[in-house]
């Protein structure tokens, strides 16, 4: 029991770190709406968006990524089995099937398919790992869900059209496998390198689909309205590779590890709160009072969630040492 009281601090500074990085993550994630939007205006496709997003986010962390293999590349060959999905469903997949969703159906009811990813990714672990959540958890992710729905403001009543909701869900489905991805331990991947190599499978498979005519690309140098002022077409592009892509993806897997795709992926919720704020800075796209009220309710709702993680974790803890080291890791 004593080295079990011994590792509390080191667990609690792990996942205060992890914290931290989710919500880096989640914001960073937030502001690719605000710049994406600029660039769509002035003609591009979302396609191209995507693909200079993910081009310009693996090149960003080609050196990190690199270093952080040093003497791991085996683990590369092991897992490309494990990369390639990461690529093609995580990263390539979950874009592309949700800008193809939005072409069908409004954004609102889109994203919020979604990000009904969190609720997959509990069901997953308990269905196939026996993870059950407690009433704690399950209260958090319904307050959360509320709030989400208050965020997006789509309780007015659209009309959904049922191949855009099936794009819908292939984008829940890719988020799903990225928090999933994120928090396995057993990849012998580091964050960064798995970021990295996500990034440039993602970049290849949407460089693929421009290139054979499935996904249009088009690309303009036109200037960006961007916070009431025009700026060259590359600094958006900049912040959505760098920024959004490169910092998001390598946080958000470094937060998956601290925290178990389960907590991580209801912090990721935050990412829709951060959109709605960057788009208040940005664009001057005001949020409404419920929308500002849905933003309490993901926070309470995240919070709450957090409050089920540590008593499991506490019952774990409380088991002895034999027991508590055999409890699978969320």
């Amino acid at each position: 029991m004593s080295a079990i009281t011994h590792d509390m601090p080191a667990v609690a500074t792990r996942t205060y770190a992890g914290l931290v990085l989710a919500l880096v993550s989640a914001a960073s994630f937030g502001l690719s709406g605000s710049l994406a939007s600029g660039l769509l205006a002035t003609g591009w496709t979302p396609g191209a968006v995507v693909l200079v997003r993910l081009g310009v986010g693996a090149v960003a962390l080609t050196p990190l990524g690199a270093w952080s293999l040093r003497g791991r590349w085996g683990a590369v060959r092991r897992r490309l089995g494990l990369i390639g999905g990461y690529g093609l469903l995580a990263v390539a997949g979950a874009q592309f099937c949700y800008f193809a969703a939005v072409q069908r159906m409004e954004v609102g009811p889109a994203i919020l398919i979604e990000y009904t990813a969190p609720a997959a990714v509990v069901m997953w672990l308990w269905l196939v790992h026996g993870h059950r959540p407690n009433r704690v958890t399950l209260a958090g992710a319904a307050l959360a869900v509320v709030g989400l729905v208050l965020v997006l403001d789509v309780l007015g009543g659209v009309d959904v059209s049922a191949s855009g909701v099936a794009w819908a869900l292939g984008a829940m489905l890719g988020a799903t496998t990225y928090f999933l991805i994120n928090a396995d331990h057993s990849t012998g991947l580091p964050p960064i390198a798995l970021a990295w190599l996500g990034l440039v499978v993602g970049f290849a498979i949407l460089g693929v689909l421009g290139a054979t005519g499935l996904m249009p690309m088009d690309f303009h140098a036109s200037r960006v309205d961007l916070a009431g002022s025009e700026v060259a077409w590359w600094l958006p592009v900049a912040l959505l590779g760098v920024v959004t892509a490169a910092v998001a993806y390598g946080t958000g897997i470094a937060a998956g590890r601290r925290l178990g795709s389960r907590l991580a992926s209801f912090l990721a919720l935050f990412e829709v709160v951060a959109s709605v704020l960057f788009a208040w800075a940005l664009l001057d796209q005001l949020p409404h009072l419920v929308q500002l009220l849905g933003g309490v309710l993901v926070l309470a709702g995240v919070v709450v969630v957090r409050l089920g993680e540590e008593s499991l974790d506490q019952g774990a803890a409380a088991l002895p040492p034999v027991v508590a080291t055999a409890r699978p890791a969320p």
